[in-house]
């Protein structure tokens, strides 16, 4: 069985499974259960949250304040993402306090650039080492990065000190696994799945009414998503980062942990999802 952690470059030890809240609010009416939500997460051990400033305009930041409210602060990883257009000297130390005030929290345990914009790589890893410096987050990955993305990032100072790379991964899109992942691999850098369960839509209805996974969920005695969800988890170098609306979804995802895959049944995932033997465009939603 897998560890229920994975570990950054420094050695510091991140949960495999943790929680997205993409979407969160963003309806006042949902507040009260996207707070319970995520503290049955946290209960459960998904003490990882990731969170943006793009998610409603700071709301879902809003959101994960609440719900943390009562934990130790120590004892959570918390993950916000800085716009493109705020990633520079001008705009991204007034982001990462926006994001600090909205979450009540004094630092952030994981700060992203969300995508590549158009301000240089190297003005962004300089402005990120000081947001380090000044104690205001503790590492500093990227988002949406592909492979030629990652090597410029590399190859700018202190580029190098990126610790992830939070992309689309689930599967129904293994596009990564052509170049992404073994190149990430060979820098000992782990890759933050978002969307592991596919976005809802027809996109996700293909995977779960899909005759492979039906078969498998109803042998194992699990439900579809909980499928998708141990795919990605089965994963080396992954960490998984489903969003739940609801504590009896976030349960769900938490059993996830404890699933595992016989050889066979690996094997008809794979023929029925194929990754594929080329290069592809890396998949965004």
């Amino acid at each position: 069985m897998k560890e229920n952690y994975i570990l950054l470059p420094d050695g510091t030890k991140v949960p495999r499974l943790g929680q997205g809240t993409w979407c969160m609010g963003e309806r006042k009416e949902k507040e009260k259960n996207e707070i319970a939500s995520l503290q049955l997460g946290i209960e459960l051990g998904m003490t990882l949250i990731d969170t943006a400033e793009m998610y409603a305009e700071g709301g879902a930041e809003e959101v994960i304040a609440q719900a943390i409210r009562p934990y130790d602060r120590d004892s959570l990883f918390i993950v916000s993402k800085v716009y493109p257009h705020n990633a520079g000297r001008k705009n991204i130390f007034k982001s990462c306090e926006n994001s600090l005030r909205r979450l009540n929290t004094d630092y952030l345990d994981l700060y992203l650039l969300h995508w590549r914009g158009s301000i240089p790589l190297e003005e962004t890893a300089e402005c990120m080492e000081e947001l380090v410096h000044q104690g205001k987050i503790k590492y500093w990955g990227v988002s949406n990065f592909d492979t030629d993305d990652m090597e410029e990032l590399w190859s700018v100072p202190s580029g190098n000190h990126c610790v992830t790379n939070q992309v689309l991964y689930h599967l129904g899109s293994r596009g990564i696994e052509y170049d992404l992942v073994p190149w990430m691999k060979e820098h000992h850098i782990p890759i933050m799945a978002y969307s592991p369960l596919a976005q809802a839509g027809s996109l996700r209805r293909g995977l779960v009414n899909h005759k492979t996974v039906q078969e498998i969920a109803q042998r194992k005695e699990i439900t579809p998503m909980q499928v998708l969800l141990a795919f990605v988890l089965s994963q080396d170098h992954m960490i998984a980062i489903p969003k739940s609306g609801t504590p009896d979804h976030t349960k769900l995802n938490a059993e996830a942990l404890k699933i595992s895959f016989t050889q066979e049944e690996w094997e008809q995932l794979d023929k029925a999802f194929p990754a594929p033997n080329h290069k592809t465009r890396l998949d965004i939603c």
